[in-house]
């Protein structure tokens, strides 16, 4: 009796074991999410564009605040000019419809904080971890680096989306040099085979690809002088399917 006694509270202690074990594993094996990032064009809002349907909700154009396609209300965004490095930090007040070719949907107020060229009204969104203290707030200190996740939407190809993009201070950033960035491929002959297949379906022109590193190959449009020069093609990209491609400024 001793015997089985003892074999039943071994049996329980690795059982228990095993469970703490596996609850362990559960846990490191759970990911991290994945904050949103972007750079791009931002359309400041105007009343006509509600009115003209460009637009689907209004905006108050004397607060801190911005509307965006698919992030949640309440998200708390950093939105950055790169141009001059100044930033703001806020929230996403609403969800709207508006042209693919903007990644944002900001109001005056945000715009003048960051000193946009309403020409050329290029900044980079990244989504903040939240916290229960977090505030709206302007700043104009560039501290943040770049995760920037790409993908193109053709599935034969096999792509890497390798995001990472290194932080430059806005002494090295030309104002006047842009590029559609398809997506970052892990295989130098995938990133071939898209441009061949752009290259053959589209009348675009100046599709290049740029070795990042050894495995990562960069298939971008461009250079582009200005949000004007580039319209063109990102729309014809977004007829192909090609959604919230990101638009640097090198």
């Amino acid at each position: 009796m001793k015997i089985i006694k003892v074999c039943l509270i071994l049996s329980t202690c690795l059982f228990i074991a095993s469970c703490a074990e596996y609850k362990i594993q559960s846990k490191s094996k759970k990911k991290e999410k994945l904050y949103f990032s972007s750079s791009g064009f931002a359309l400041i809002y105007a009343d006509k564009y509600f009115l003209d349907n460009i637009v689907s909700k209004k905006l108050d154009n004397n607060d801190f605040r911005l509307m965006h396609s698919f992030l949640k209300v309440n998200t708390p965004i950093k939105i950055i000019n790169p141009i001059n490095s100044r930033f703001i930090d806020t929230k996403v007040h609403k969800q709207a419809i508006f042209p693919n070719i903007f990644h944002v949907l900001i109001s005056n107020e945000v715009s003048s904080i960051l000193e946009l060229d309403k020409n050329n009204p290029y900044v980079e969104i990244f989504e903040i971890k939240k916290n229960k203290t977090f505030v709206a707030k302007k700043s104009n200190i560039f501290d943040e680096e770049k995760n920037v996740a790409e993908k193109a939407p053709i599935n034969e190809i096999e792509i890497n989306n390798l995001g990472h993009v290194e932080k430059k201070s806005s002494k090295e950033i030309k104002k006047e040099n842009f590029i559609i960035v398809i997506s970052d491929f892990y295989y130098l002959e995938s990133a071939n085979n898209l441009k061949t297949d752009l290259e053959n379906k589209t009348k675009i022109k100046d599709i290049s690809i740029k070795k990042i590193n050894n495995n990562k190959y960069r298939l971008f449009i461009g250079p582009f002088e200005n949000f004007k020069a580039l319209k063109k093609t990102y729309i014809s990209l977004n007829n192909l399917g090609f959604d919230a491609l990101n638009v640097y400024n090198e």
